[in-house]
């Protein structure tokens, strides 16, 4: 059985395009260049068989692309696979800026060695030896002698691999795990049951015991043998997990987990998450759909967030979009007839944990007792292990199709009554039975299944049971039980069912026949971490006399004159403006002094494209929740052209809103699916100016195109199309750009600002900060809940102690270094337009900024770059002199895109002594200045702002 996952492709940029590939083998040596597309640039491939002590070698391949130092990633691979499983997402991540390392792990592809379950000492010390080499490359950008910038990444075993190295080698620098485990043992022995069915298919995938270290095939063969793992069997399983060396790990980890995975489950995720985060290291944790059971994988938008996690972290780019803390993927609607299952997802500013918002639901029942046959057999079917992209029992379970199988007289079952509304689970529901058996130990498989309204539909989430021995249970014991985590809607008029059975295919139950007494000891708590905490629970059996009461209240208001709140008059004085929020404030449920947001107050005027800005946490998504009329302010008020926000409100129908994951059918055309959902609004067809609403996404031809041949960027621009459907006023896009690249963001901010240009105002909330920096004109910047600043971007951006120095050529590294060794220069490096160039923050009198000393052009220049006396009448340095100049100006004024001819105004501000001394030294060093002004990105005014917040 193949344990591979799915290859991950790369960005959509390059997706579509046929690469063209020429190969040369050279003793040995491999060398591969591939085109992605005409502009793209080339990537280079070099394979290598490399020694890894021991007599153990590792054939490896190293991608490059462009020139000049930067960040390295290696990419380790799946469970009986291979380097080349990873060899498209390697080629896109070196065209994305990378330096990429792929290798094939002892035992698998090429490479040597006996297969140790990434052994600290085999697997782990040899990711250590490929960082040694990586130090080495030219092309690889070092953190210091001997310590390159490195990431790693990988699913399954490689997702393992790159926890397990951030732990032991202190050089790597970010990770981005995935499908993978941070306990091996509690992995293939969960509460000390044997997982027999995906423990036997990492055997055969290995190619059997000879393949493995010896000690693991001896372990595998007894605990197989007797059905128990014992201690020696955990000892060895955790000493080659990540969770052994959890305390070590410091780096920003981005985690992501399948839901339809019954070999590495939710909780393994859970685990890593809150010890890394204990560590003080940042923690992102993403659910995606698919899984080792099967389902889909999200390729695109998992490969494109690990790259926006590594320009984050390795790149340093503080603008990096590299998502919420928390996401979840959601199915929406029914499959298509290709059986694909439309997707959304769900987020948070936080990650919630398993446990979060718990409440009880009542399970009625008797006392129940059932049989552990003889043999386990015929054993009850949860999961099919091992299907993999061939399709599992999971992925029938999210289509809705209940395939689980309980035989008659092995299982106990308790059951809610049916519920009033939908409710959603997200995280590991817990309870609480009291079990006695006729045995010393009993082993039980604990499942809550969805039973629709007649009982004939039974559906078990993700096909996820939890394995419980319940040791000393001869005399009864009470237990409490953690099941599997899961994210899935519960309809209204459904149950809940709790199921303990007596054996599972997937498991090793006791052989020898035993009877089990279950008991209930309390109520079935399930989370709702992201969902309503006043969700209802099942209909109680007051609600049959529910009407009648109601009538008598309904009398009794009437009696007593008391009438029922109204929506606040509308304020004439605000009829023109788009929004006003004044002294907003909403709690977090079930505190009364813990705010999401606290005291908000701002105002947006026709014509803005307002930025709302915040690290997660900060409010952004509460606030457009409140400002859309989907939860209720605690206190303050919304005011959207004078009139009070409130769900329902009619000015609503004034705002048009995007959030992520906007639901098309995928066999209609865009055009199609825009029609229908005016449709469904019930608004006359004249009032939906589709026709200008589509000129301004700019669709095109697309159009008629069915749904389901668009890229990622096209979808979006569809969904923006979407919510501009009526021209609303006022327009809010919640991560508009998420999982776009580069181009498709460019597009997605002329659609912004060609919508804004029409008088029309436009919110957008974007971790994208330079992207922010372009298109908005003012900002809103939130922290913990509260206002920071407030104003147009030019205000907030402001001024800083860092200089841009546009080059009229290019300059050699050590003229860099020279002029980052300056005495009023605290660092200097390459950026596009020139040279980015960062004073010393110092407190300089007036009187000598005004006095103008240094901007003065020296008469000659010593001390070249060359080391040698230049005198001015040379040509370079009369060129360094001319261009000194020509900025002296432009430096006394009002920045860099001031015209140079144009003097300063009389009440500009004057340049700081170290900024006029940085102008004379670069002239000395021969510097081709062509501009010199302040700079300072958005990001730095953020990070300023949000550090002296709190």
């Amino acid at each position: 059985m193949d344990l591979r996952l799915p290859a991950w492709r790369g960005p959509r940029r390059w997706a579509a395009t046929a690469a063209a590939a020429a190969v040369a083998v050279l003793a040995g040596t491999g060398v591969w260049t591939a085109v992605a597309s005409d502009d793209a640039p080339q990537v280079h491939r070099a394979d290598r068989v490399m020694a890894m002590g021991g007599g153990v070698k590792a054939d490896t391949s190293y991608f490059t692309a462009g020139s000049g130092r930067r960040p390295a990633v290696l990419l380790g691979h799946g469970f009986g696979g291979s380097k080349d499983d990873v060899r498209q997402q390697a080629e896109d991540l070196a065209r994305d800026g990378y330096a990429v390392m792929t290798w094939s792990a002892r035992g698998f592809g090429k490479s040597t060695g006996k297969i140790g379950l990434n052994d600290p000492e085999g697997e782990v010390a040899d990711v250590s030896r490929l960082i040694d080499w990586l130090a080495k490359q030219p092309e690889v950008k070092l953190d210091k002698s001997g310590d390159p910038r490195v990431g790693l990444a990988g699913a399954s075993y490689g997702g393992a691999i790159s926890l397990l190295a951030a732990g032991y080698d202190q050089r790597v620098d970010a990770i981005a795990p995935a499908i993978t485990y941070w306990n091996l043992a509690d992995a293939l022995f969960p509460n000390g049951v044997f997982k027999k069915l995906w423990a036997g298919i990492f055997l055969n995938t290995g190619g059997g015991c000879d393949k493995f270290e010896a000690q693991l095939c001896t372990m595998y063969e007894r605990v197989a043998e007797s059905g128990t793992p014992d201690a020696q069997a955990v000892k060895l399983l955790q000493e080659r997990s990540p969770s052994a060396v959890g305390e070590r790990i410091k780096v920003p980890t981005l985690l992501m987990q399948g839901q339809t995975d019954s070999l590495f489950p939710l909780g393994q995720a859970d685990a890593a998450a809150k010890a890394i985060r204990a560590n003080g290291a940042p923690v992102d944790v993403d659910w995606i759909a698919g899984g080792h059971d099967g389902g889909d994988m999200e390729t695109d938008r998992v490969q494109a967030r690990i790259t926006s996690w590594f320009d984050r972290y390795l790149k340093d780019e503080a603008g990096a979009d590299t998502g919420p803390a928390f996401r979840v993927s959601r199915p929406v609607g029914r499959a298509d007839s290709d059986g694909t299952v439309r997707l959304t997802g769900d987020s948070s500013d936080t990650y919630p944990g398993l446990a979060g918002g718990m409440r009880p639901i009542p399970l009625s029942g008797r006392e129940q007792t059932f049989d552990n046959p003889a043999g386990a057999n015929p054993p009850a079917v949860s999961a099919l292990p091992g299907l993999g992209s061939a399709g599992g029992l999971s992925q029938l379970s999210s289509l809705g199709l209940g395939v689980s199988l309980d035989f008659p007289g092995q299982f106990a079952a308790f059951e809610s009554k049916p519920f009033a509304d939908d409710v959603r689970i997200t995280g590991s529901p817990t309870a609480t039975v009291h079990v006695k058996s006729t045995s010393e130990d009993a082993v039980l498989f604990a499942k809550v299944y969805d039973v629709g309204p007649r009982g004939t539909q039974q559906v078990l989430p993700s096909q996820l049971v939890t394995p419980v021995r319940v040791e000393g249970a001869q005399s009864g014991k009470d237990v409490t039980i953690t099941l599997p985590a899961i994210d899935h809607e519960v309809d209204d008029g459904h149950r809940l069912r709790l199921v303990l059975a007596a054996t599972d295919l997937g498991y090793a139950s006791p052989t020898a026949p035993a009877t089990y007494t279950v008991s209930l000891k309390g109520d079935l708590r399930v989370p709702s971490a992201l969902g309503d905490e006043t969700a209802a629970a099942p209909l109680p059996s007051w609600v049959w006399w529910l009407p009648l009461a109601g009538a008598a209240t309904a009398l009794l208001l009437l009696l007593t004159g008391r009438r029922r709140t109204v929506t606040p008059a509308p304020d004439p004085e605000l009829a023109d403006v788009p929004l006003q929020i004044t002294g907003l404030s909403k709690r977090y449920a079930k505190s009364t002094d813990r705010y999401a947001v606290r005291d908000l107050s701002f105002r947006v005027e026709r014509g803005q494209v307002l930025g709302l800005l915040g690290p997660n946490g900060a409010g952004k998504t509460t606030t457009l929740r409140m400002l859309m009329g989907l939860i209720k302010p605690d206190g303050g008020e919304i005011r959207v052209f004078g009139h009070a926000i409130r769900p329902g409100s009619p000015v609503l129908s004034r705002v048009g809103a995007f959030v992520e994951g906007a639901g098309f059918l995928p066999h209609l055309s865009g055009r199609e699916n825009l029609e229908l959902y005016w449709r469904a609004t019930g608004r006359p067809p004249e009032d939906a100016h589709l026709d200008e609403a589509l000129e301004i996404a700019g669709l095109g031809d697309a159009l008629s195109r069915a749904v389901r041949t668009y890229s990622q960027g096209m979808r979006q621009r569809l969904a923006i199309a979407q919510a501009m459907l009526g021209l609303p006023d006022l327009l809010i896009l919640d991560e508009p750009t998420n999982g776009l690249d580069p181009p498709q963001i460019r597009e997605m901010r002329e659609v912004v600002i060609h919508y804004a240009a029409a008088g029309r105002t436009v919110i957008v909330s974007s971790h994208l900060l330079a992207e922010v920096e372009q298109s908005c004109t003012h900002l809103v910047v939130m922290d913990k809940g509260r206002l920071v600043q407030a104003g147009p971007v030019g205000d907030i951006i402001g001024g800083g102690d860092t200089l841009l120095v546009g080059l009229a050529s290019d300059i050699a590294d050590p003229v860099v270094e020279k002029v980052a060794a300056l005495p009023d220069v605290e660092s200097a490096v390459r950026t596009e337009g020139g040279l980015l160039v960062r004073l010393v923050p110092a407190s300089v009198p007036a009187s000598e900024a005004a006095s103008g000393e240094g901007t003065r052009v020296p008469e000659t220049v010593s001390g070249s770059a060359s080391g040698e006396s230049t005198n001015a009448d040379d040509s370079t340095a009369a060129a360094a002199v001319a261009a000194a100049v020509a900025v002296a100006v432009e430096v006394d004024g009002a920045g860099q895109d001031s015209p140079a001819s144009l003097p300063p105004a009389p009440d500009a501000e004057k340049p700081s002594a170290a900024a006029a001394r940085l102008l004379v030294e670069l002239v000395r060093l021969e510097v081709p200045v062509a501009s010199l002004g302040p700079h300072r990105r958005l990001e730095d005014a953020f990070l300023t702002l949000i550090g002296g917040s709190g």
